[in-house]
């Protein structure tokens, strides 16, 4: 494992090299867009989010080297921003669809969603300042992908001045190699896409619906073709790839012949269908139906495991909620007291220039929720009470999350727990304050989202933001300078994210199909489909208790088998929310998840007993290789749904597109496993 205290810094604080420059903010600014339109779709899909911090400094590398002048901080300017605007994507994708699900909007509101957007994303990066001394120099937490970033950074050299011919050859190499890999890996993402959802040759996945013993066993199952999932597995690892495969087992292959075994009768009513019906009489494309209304029943075991997961994330992180504020009031009190003057790599944003962001910020704050309030009799106090709400739930859950990140990494980090909390206790608080009756009974529930939406991005920013400054204590970077850049980052992403939402849903349709698209893939937006459950529910629209009482007990199972693994030492932990998202997503996209975790054992065992260099080499390589793949196909994603919502219809899919797609997933696993090993 990487050391995570690397002393001194690549770039001393004593030595200054240019950071904030025109082709490092234009770079930034453009990877930010694009980052952020492949996270919206790779998030809607499978409700997992990974971190751009790699990918994006393997492109700031490979396109800074053709420059006369560049340097090691403007890389990291670069993959700051970028990281950003891939973070925010997170918060909005996790929250917002909820808003089109429950009716409260007929379409992805771009104002609204920008608004939105840039308000917890700047209260985000806020937040993290007076966090960044605290986690990152006085509690030395680990920050895995920050140091990652790091060392990929320092393939590339310090400096390069073409003028002088001061060009480090192998550094330069090294670059070039890992934007070569990056590139290659996204051009078969991208073309894979082509084919399936593009041209129709390849079939996006197999499905199966069969009915057993008499029809009482009814067996629904599927697997998906896709390189970017292969991504994910790899990048999240076996441990986390293995929970989800886990989680779409139970609510597919156990969940939906149990439930029609035990009721069938109110599965055949849900669809429309005469309970009397003779079973032998019922079509094949009945049984898919009836298949695919008893997995939407199951899914609400995975709801049940959320709830109980995002309650038991806030329980855990008690003791390093308190001891990260505790620091960061320290680390306050210390800067006010008038110490000694910072280094150059300690400059922060000037605290007092923090604390008026965040007044600035009460304004549109409190309009955002005053208006969403709309004719609500007391919306004035409502208002009120939400924007204190945010700022008390967005600084105690960005300190969670940056905490969190520190521990285990900003793509393992539970965001969807702290939103899943935060839910919870404003949905509660407000139906006190309100009442459910009449116009509070609807606007109540829209109220709770927009509330969760603004803290869900103000804590996946803070937590993927605290990776970069830890990355930048590496390098040597001047961490005010790199708040900007976050700033920066985030603005990019929020004037981008609202078109890629609208281009998606008329494309594929999110939490539902569109009435364009096909019914089956449409993306399936797990945390925005929870969010509403339990907003409307709460609230009075009624929750189908009885599911979500199976997904309690058997998040409280798991937890006590993590506790169980935790106390043997074990490395493979049960983590409730990979299990409850598999539960939750179709069976068929966990396939592929589960296969990128094994392929990614395999080649750390593989590795076991070769030289450090070599097994940092094939890290670096791995990463970069599945990232691509994840870019690749992701925004050939987002270019397909623009065609087909605004152009032309895509077309049907061969006869032997199933073959077809399935030779070329194997070739996609056989790419993946032998260019990450060949990395020496």
């Amino acid at each position: 494992m990487l050391n995570n205290i690397i002393h001194p810094p690549v770039v001393p604080a004593e030595r200054t090299l240019h950071e904030i420059t025109v082709k490092a903010l234009i770079l930034g600014v453009l990877l930010s867009m694009l980052l952020a339109a492949a996270n919206a779709y790779i998030g809607l899909l499978v409700g997992l989010t990974v971190s751009a911090s790699i990918p994006a400094a393997a492109v700031s590398m490979g396109i800074l080297r053709f420059f006369k002048h560049s340097n090691i901080l403007e890389n990291n300017m670069v993959q700051t921003s970028a990281s950003a605007g891939e973070a925010l994507v997170a918060g909005v994708i996790f929250t917002i669809p909820a808003l089109v699900m429950m009716g409260a909007w007929d379409r992805y509101d771009y104002v609204q969603i920008t608004s939105i957007s840039l308000i917890g994303g700047i209260l985000g990066v806020a937040f993290t300042i007076p966090l960044r001394r605290a986690l990152i120099i006085e509690a030395k937490l680990k920050f895995p992908e920050g140091v990652a970033t790091g060392e990929v950074l320092k393939t590339g050299g310090i400096e390069t001045n073409k003028d002088i011919a001061q060009v480090d050859p192998l550094a330069d190499a090294e670059s070039s190699k890992g934007f070569k890999r990056l590139i290659t890996a996204a051009a078969i993402g991208a073309f894979f896409k082509i084919f399936e959802s593009g041209l129709g040759v390849f079939a996006g996945g197999i499905t199966s619906v069969k009915s057993w013993f008499s029809s009482y066993y009814l067996f629904s199952g599927s697997i998906t073709f896709s390189p970017a999932l292969l991504g994910v597995g790899y990048i999240v690892g076996l441990n986390v790839a293995s929970l989800v495969f886990l989680g779409g087992t139970i609510g597919t292959l156990i969940g939906v012949p149990a439930n029609w075994y035990f009721n069938n009768e109110n599965i055949l009513i849900a669809t429309g269908m005469d309970p009397s019906i003779p079973w032998s009489d019922i079509t094949a494309n009945q049984w898919s139906a009836l298949a695919g209304q008893a997995w939407q029943d199951c899914r609400r075991v995975g709801v049940g495991a959320m709830i109980v997961g995002g309650v038991w994330s806030l329980i855990s992180l008690a003791k390093p909620l308190y001891d990260g504020v505790s620091a960061s009031i320290k680390a306050y009190k210390e800067a006010k007291s008038g110490g000694v003057q910072p280094i150059r790599t300690e400059m922060d944003t000037p605290i007092n220039i923090v604390a008026g962001i965040v007044l600035v910020m009460i304004v549109p704050l409190f309009y955002i929720f005053y208006n969403v309030l709309a004719e609500y009799e007391e919306r004035l106090l409502i208002a009120t009470v939400m924007t204190i709400f945010m700022l008390v739930f967005g600084f105690l859950f960005s300190s969670i999350a940056g905490y969190m990140s520190g521990l285990v990494g900003s793509s393992n980090n539970p965001i969807s727990g702290v939103t899943i909390a935060t839910v919870i206790i404003s949905a509660l608080i407000l139906l006190q304050l309100m009442g459910n009756e009449g116009l509070a009974g609807t606007l109540g529930p829209v109220a709770v989202i927009y509330l969760a939406a603004l803290v869900c991005t103000a804590a996946a920013i803070a937590g993927d933001n605290l990776q970069d400054l830890k990355c930048g204590h590496i390098v040597g970077s001047t961490p005010w300078k790199q708040q900007i850049f976050q700033v920066i980052g985030v603005i990019s992403a929020a004037v981008t994210i609202p078109w890629v939402l609208n281009v998606l849903d008329a494309g594929y349709g999110i939490g539902r199909p569109s009435p364009i698209g096909n019914a089956t893939t449409f993306l399936a937006a797990p945390q925005a489909g929870l969010m509403q459950a339990l907003s409307t529910g709460i609230f009075g629209a009624g929750i189908k208790w009885n599911f979500i009482f199976i997904g309690f007990g058997l998040a409280i199972a798991l937890i006590i088998l993590d506790k169980y693994q935790e106390a043997r030492g074990s490395e493979f932990r049960f983590p409730i929310l990979a299990v409850a998202v598999g539960i939750y997503l179709p069976l068929g996209l966990s396939i592929p998840i589960f296969m990128g975790g094994v392929i990614s054992h395999l080649v750390h065992k593989k590795a076991i007993g070769s030289t450090e260099k070599v097994k940092h080499k094939r890290a670096n390589a791995g990463l970069l290789i599945a990232s691509g793949l994840i870019t690749g196909e992701a925004l050939m994603g987002v270019l397909i749904a623009m065609i087909a919502a605004f152009i032309m219809p895509l077309p049907a899919t061969f006869s032997i597109g199933p073959i077809l797609g399935a030779l070329a997933m194997l070739l996609t696993i056989i790419y993946l496993y032998k260019n990450i090993n060949s990395a020496a």
